[in-house]
């Protein structure tokens, strides 16, 4: 990743920011984005403070002017334009088994898919007339979006409609666009149960530079196709 520019929203926590250290540690130029922007201007400290370089944006991801502003910014940094888009971005209003869809209500359900669905396509969008010609966007997925799962609720509605996003892109645009389900990671988002999200992280950059872009574009790879490809 030497050299190239990164961009990554959710940069602050979870497996955004897990993903945004390692990126920077793999020698690229992260811009960091989030909501709260002295959590950002943290995360863009912490990179630099380990030799790294980031530029921080505060973001809201369900708002498509602050993510054109975002990916603008990307492109001013990287001159030779963007090279990898993160969208990991996400919020969850409940509790992971204790969350049924039939007590929500609508604002819940419109916030899940403004931020985990519509913030994804806002993203890759905005991201488009600044994308290099071999580019990837790699939105992360889980198990919710296509398996039933109790207690979920329209958080997984939103998930599933994220990789019918990331499908619908990869065949419509030039550049890779695929999908990583981590598995089960301990964040505040999903609970504390699963992996750290350093753990995963070398995943998600696997899939950004190594993964086979074919088996890649419009998929979901997974913790079998990472093991298999790097042991």
């Amino acid at each position: 990743m030497d050299e190239s520019t990164v961009v990554v929203t959710g940069a602050t926590s979870g497996i955004g920011n897990a993903v945004a250290l390692a990126c920077a540690e793999e020698g690229a130029h992260v811009v960091a984005c989030a909501r709260d922007g002295d959590d950002v201007a943290d995360v863009v400290d912490e990179i630099e403070a380990a030799g790294g370089t980031a530029t921080g944006v505060r973001a809201d991801v369900r708002d498509e002017f602050d993510v054109e502003r975002l990916l603008e910014t990307a492109a001013r940094v990287g001159e030779g334009g963007v090279n990898y888009v993160f969208p990991i971005a996400g919020v969850f209003h409940g509790e992971p088994g204790d969350t049924p869809i039939d007590e929500e209500g609508y604002s819940t359900y419109d916030d899940h898919l403004r931020t985990n669905a519509r913030g994804v396509f806002a993203t890759i969008t905005e991201a488009l007339p600044h994308l290099t010609d071999d580019a990837r966007v790699i939105v992360p997925t889980g198990s919710v979006a296509s398996e039933a799962t109790e207690g979920i609720g329209s958080y997984a509605v939103s998930k599933a409609t994220a990789e019918a996003i990331a499908r619908a892109f990869s065949v419509d645009i030039e550049q890779t666009v695929g999908c990583v389900d981590p598995g089960q990671v301990a964040t505040d988002l999903s609970g504390p149960g699963g992996r750290d999200p350093e753990d995963v992280a070398p995943m998600f950059l696997w899939a950004a530079t190594d993964a086979d872009p074919e088996e890649l574009n419009g998929e979901v790879l997974g913790l079998r196709e990472w093991k298999t490809a790097t042991r």
